[in-house]
């Protein structure tokens, strides 16, 4: 999946053996969202975007491809991540997947 975002697309695409989520700028790592797949759930942990990619929208890519993809899977989210966490509450449409507990 191609997110647009900033001034490159940013290819994101869930890498299950290293349990996260990468987005890809022409072919290079930019970032990735960590998480924990556990009852149901995918726990976000971490958010990682290479300084180099900073302010070209990698992050966000990163966190509505992660948020589509559980959505798509039929899993909530358990944000422990504060940049997925802030992410959502920028985007209450993402809300209704958030786990309540």
């Amino acid at each position: 999946m191609t997110q647009t975002g900033g001034m490159s697309d940013v290819e994101v695409q869930d890498n299950p053996a290293e349990s996260r989520v990468e987005g890809r700028v022409d072919g290079e790592l930019a970032g990735f969202a960590a998480y924990v797949d556990r009852d149901g759930a995918r726990v976000f942990t971490h958010t990682e975007v290479d300084p180099a990619y900073g302010g070209r929208g990698v992050g966000g890519a990163i966190a509505r491809g992660a948020l589509d993809g559980a959505r798509a899977a039929g899993r909530s989210v358990v944000p422990q991540c504060p940049f997925i966490k802030g992410w959502i509450e920028k985007h209450p449409d993402y809300s209704d997947i958030v786990a309540t507990s």
